[in-house]
């Protein structure tokens, strides 16, 4: 399994049912060393799927913690979580708070 860290819209009900078929539990955790920016969404099952055009979006930077929840999934979920971030972010691995390792989205 691998651990996701959601600051956004992977964490809604209709996108996990879209992306996953199924609901994610999810625990608490926070991210340092990352500012929030929002962007502007333009594909449209990313648009159907959330049903917002603004996301939230991270860039490095000193800003405040960035509250999120932890999913556990298989290696077929997050690749299809990397097709609903589409070419608007790039996945890394970063610390949590927690001290737990996890992928996250950033900006591309």
């Amino acid at each position: 399994m691998e651990r996701l860290f959601s600051y956004g819209t992977l964490q809604l009900e209709a996108v996990q049912r879209s992306q996953f078929g199924r609901l994610l539990h999810g625990t608490d955790d926070v991210l340092h060393g990352y500012v929030v920016t929002e962007i502007q969404i333009r594909d449209p099952a990313v648009l159907d799927a959330s049903g917002i055009e603004t996301h939230r979006a991270l860039v490095p930077g000193d800003g405040p913690p960035i509250p999120g929840k932890v999913f556990q999934l298989t290696s077929e979920e997050l690749d299809a979580a990397d097709v609903y971030e589409s070419e608007n972010y790039v996945r890394v691995r970063v610390p949590l708070a927690s001290g737990t390792r996890a992928w996250v989205y950033v900006k591309a």
